[in-house]
C-alpha cells in the first residue's frame, strides 16, 4: 500500500541547509519526490498542485518541532523512573566533591530522578526538589545563549568544538593546542564563552546569563551565595586558566571578571526537575515544554546537543555515548542532564561522583532509562518495553 504520510514530517531550518527543506519517507525532498516505494511494491505518486500547496508558506510552530518517536505509555514511563530510583538509591560507590568546601557538606544519600518529555509530561522519583548548585551543567545552556546572540560560527571559531581528552580543568589542554580553549564544556572554554555573553559590563553579562538559564528552567533561578563565596575563594586554578587564555588573546575582557561571571553561573541553585525541564527545552528544538516559550532557535539547540554528545561528559564522553547514547552534561555537585532529541530529557541528582566528576547513581539510572524507554540515539526502539 502506498502512503505518502507513513511517517511524521520533520521540518529543519538553518543557513547550512538552505531556507527550508522537508524530509519525507526515504529522505527525499518534496521537490524531487516522484515515486514512493512501500512494501516492496513500486508506486508512482503525482504531486498535484493541491498537495504541493499544503507545504507552501512558512512552517508552523508545530511543524518545526522535532519528532524522533514516542516514549512508552505514561504509566510505563512513570513505573520505569520509579524502578530506576529504587534500584540505585542504595548504591554507595563514589565520593562527594570536597575541593569546593560547601559541596563537601552534601548528604551522600540524596538521589532524585526527573524525566520531562517534549509534551510537558513529568515523571519523577526521589529528591527531585532538593536544591543544589548547577555547576558545569550551566556550560551547556550558556553556550546555547551565546550561540543565539552571536552565531554558532563565531563561537566555533573563537572557542572550538573538539574534545580535549583531558580533565575539565586542564592547563595542558590549552598549551597543547596553541591557546585554544577547545570547547565550551571544559572550564577554560566555559570561562571564555561566559565572557562573550551579551552586555557592556560584567553585571549585565551576568544578568543575561541568569535570566537566560531561568528561561530554560521556566522559573527564576537564584544565586546560592554560600556556594559562590566558597568557590570564588578557592578557584585559583580557574583564575590561572583565565590568565593563560588572556596571554593567548582568547579573552579580551578582564580575565578575573570572566572568572567571576563563570563562578556565578555555576552557583545558581537548581533541582533535578529544573535540569529535566532545561534539557527538554533543548530536546524540543529550543522550546520550553512547560512554558511553551522559544528560548533559542532550533539550530542552536541542535548545535548544543552535538557538542554535548562529543564533550559533555569530559574525558568519559566517548564511553558515555557508546554505553548510553545521549547528549549529556554533568556537574560536580552531582547533577546530570541527558537529552533524547525530540523525546525528553532526564534530570538526575546524586552527589557521589566517579573519578571523572560524574554522578555514579545518575549515570546508572540514565543507562537504564535510555535502554528501557528507547531513548538511545542509536537504538530508537526500547530494548525491553515495559508492560
Amino acid at each position: 500500500m502506498c502512503n505518502l504520510f507513513t511517517s511524521s514530517l520533520a521540518w529543519w531550518s538553518g543557513d547550512d541547509f538552505g531556507r527550508r527543506s522537508a524530509v519525507y519517507p526515504g529522505n527525499v525532498q518534496k521537490a524531487k519526490l516522484k515515486r514512493h516505494d512501500a512494501d516492496n511494491a513500486f508506486c508512482r505518486i503525482l504531486l498535484t498542485e493541491e498537495v504541493i500547496g499544503l507545504f507552501e508558506g512558512e512552517p508552523s510552530e508545530a511543524e518545526q518541532r522535532a519528532f524522533t518517536g514516542d516514549l512508552p505509555s505514561v504509566s510505563a514511563t512513570a513505573r520505569t523512573i520509579a524502578e530506576a530510583h529504587r534500584r540505585y538509591r542504595g548504591l554507595d560507590d563514589g565520593d562527594i566533591a570536597d575541593y569546593i568546601p560547601v559541596l563537601a557538606e552534601a548528604d551522600p544519600s540524596w538521589f532524585g530522578l526527573s524525566l520531562v518529555d517534549t509534551g510537558g509530561e513529568v515523571h519523577e522519583a526521589g529528591d527531585v526538589e532538593m536544591t543544589f548548585s548547577i555547576q558545569s551543567i550551566s556550560k551547556a545552556f550558556v553556550f546555547a545563549l551565546v550561540c543565539q546572540a552571536r552565531s554558532h560560527e563565531f563561537v566555533h571559531e573563537r572557542i572550538g568544538v573538539n574534545n580535549t581528552g583531558l580533565p575539565f580543568n586542564s592547563v595542558m589542554a590549552i598549551e597543547l593546542n596553541d591557546g585554544s580553549p577547545m570547547n565550551s564544556m571544559v572550564n577554560a572554554g566555559a570561562i571564555a564563552t561566559s565572557a562573550l555573553a551579551t552586555g557592556e559590563t560584567p553585571a549585565e553579562k551576568w544578568e543575561t546569563i541568569r535570566t537566560g538559564l531561568s528561561r530554560f528552567a521556566g522559573r527564576s533561578l537564584d544565586l546560592d551565595g554560600r556556594v559562590y563565596r566558597s568557590e570564588i575563594e578557592t578557584n585559583q586554578r580557574n583564575k590561572a586558566l583565565a590568565r593563560l587564555l588572556e596571554s593567548y588573546g582568547r579573552i579580551i575582557t578582564d580575565p578575573l571578571d570572566s572568572v567571576d561571571i563563570y563562578t556565578r553561573q555555576c552557583s545558581l541553585s537548581v533541582t533535578a526537575h529544573d535540569l529535566a525541564v532545561m534539557g527538554a527545552t533543548l530536546a524540543d528544538g529550543g522550546v520550553n515544554p512547560l512554558t511553551r516559550e522559544r528560548v533559542v532557535a532550533a539550530e542552536v539547540a541542535r548545535d548544543t546537543l552535538a557538542l554535548l554528545a562529543s564533550c559533555g561528559m569530559y574525558e568519559n564522553s566517548g564511553e558515555w555515548l557508546f554505553e548510553i547514547g545521549l547528549p549529556a552534561k554533568s556537574g560536580v555537585s552531582g547533577g546530570i542532564v541527558a537529552i533524547a532529541p525530540g523525546k525528553a530529557a532526564i534530570g538526575a541528582f546524586s552527589p557521589r561522583l566517579d573519578s571523572a566528576g560524574n554522578s555514579v547513581r545518575g549515570q546508572r539510572a540514565c543507562f537504564d532509562l535510555a535502554r528501557t524507554l528507547g531513548m538511545n540515539l542509536f537504538a530508537s526502539t526500547p530494548e525491553s518495553p515495559p508492560r
